[in-house]
């Protein structure tokens, strides 16, 4: 089972988890996601880089043993793996890098239907790679909540509820106000 070629894609399985993980690297959460109203659900700072951690290790077995079992037969799986990386790194440039929560929802809607897609996939060649995904399916899902109580509480580029209030006080008096003479 561990033969040099077995090694190898192995090897390479996790050299693409952690290319789509090191988006969560290059766009940190910052000030910024710092200063956001955060919902309810939001699990505490240190958490997302352990169950993330986590999450990734499985991905890379998932797709090893889907690639182990299936070999070139498996290629429309993993090539619809690939994908699902992209869209898992393109979350965080969206919601941490650009700042655009709603851009962030919508893509993570995309990226949910990924997981589902790829899970299915996956079952075609080995039904411990599909069970592999699911803790990932349910951490994405907590993600995407989150995602849409973000943009309900601070706006779809994490204005805030605080600073959309001024800006609708300062509308409104200025409306009431008298012209200047």
């Amino acid at each position: 089972m561990f033969d040099g070629a077995s090694l190898a894609a192995l090897a390479i399985s996790l050299g693409a988890v952690l290319v789509a993980a090191s988006t969560g690297a290059i766009f940190r959460p910052g000030a910024w996601y710092a200063g956001l109203e955060k919902p309810l659900l939001t699990p505490p700072n240190w958490a997302f880089p352990a169950v993330w951690g986590l999450l990734y290790v499985l991905m890379a077995v998932a797709a090893w043993r889907v690639w182990e079992a299936g070999g070139t037969a498996a290629r429309g799986a993993l090539l619809l793996y690939a994908v699902h990386l992209v869209l898992n790194a393109a979350w965080s440039w969206l919601f941490f890098g650009r700042k655009r929560i709603d851009l962030a929802m919508a893509e993570v809607v995309v990226f949910w239907l990924s997981i589902l897609a790829v899970t299915i996939a996956f079952a075609r060649f080995d039904q411990i790679a599909a069970w592999l995904m699911v803790p990932y399916h349910a951490w994405v899902t907590l993600a995407a909540i989150l995602n849409w109580r973000f943009l309900a509480l601070n706006g779809p580029r994490g204005e805030g509820r605080a600073e959309r209030a001024a800006d609708d006080l300062r509308s409104a008096w200025s409306r009431a106000s008298p012209p200047a003479r």
